[in-house]
C-alpha cells in the first residue's frame, strides 16, 4: 500500500497501547498470507530476544531485540506472534513462528486467523 490502510493502524495502535494481545488477524504482504496473533512490539522484541538467548549458535543476536521505549506516533509494524505463513493447506511454521511486516506493506487484511485442513 502505498498510503497504509488507517483503519489497519488503529487496530495496530490498539494492540500496542496494551488493550489486547488477543487480537486475531490475516495479512497478505509481498503475496505472502500470514495468520496469527498480534502482539505490542516491546512484548515481541522481549520473545524473539528470549528465543535466540537460548540458542548456543545464535545467543549474540539476542541483545539486538532486547525491548526498548517505543518511539511516539502510530505504529508501522505489525508483530505477530503464534503465526504461520500459509503456503497451500499448510501453515509454516507448524507450531506457529514470529513475524514482523511492514504496514505499509499489507495489500489486504481480515480480522481473524485462518485455519487449514487437510480433510
Amino acid at each position: 500500500m502505498s498510503k497504509p490502510d488507517e483503519l489497519l493502524v488503529d487496530v495496530a495502535a490498539l494492540v500496542e497501547s496494551g488493550s489486547s494481545n488477543q487480537m486475531s488477524l490475516t495479512v497478505v504482504a509481498g503475496g505472502a498470507v500470514i495468520t496469527g496473533r498480534l502482539a505490542p512490539e516491546a512484548v515481541w522484541r522481549q520473545r524473539v530476544s528470549e528465543v535466540l538467548a537460548d540458542s548456543a549458535q545464535l545467543g549474540a543476536f539476542a541483545a539486538a531485540f532486547t525491548a526498548t521505549a517505543r518511539e511516539e506516533g502510530q505504529p508501522t509494524h505489525l508483530h505477530f506472534h503464534v503465526a504461520r505463513i500459509l503456503q497451500g493447506s499448510v501453515g509454516i511454521p507448524e507450531t506457529g513462528g514470529m513475524y514482523r511486516v511492514a504496514i505499509e506493506d499489507v495489500s489486504a487484511w481480515t480480522m481473524g486467523d485462518f485455519s487449514y485442513s487437510d480433510h
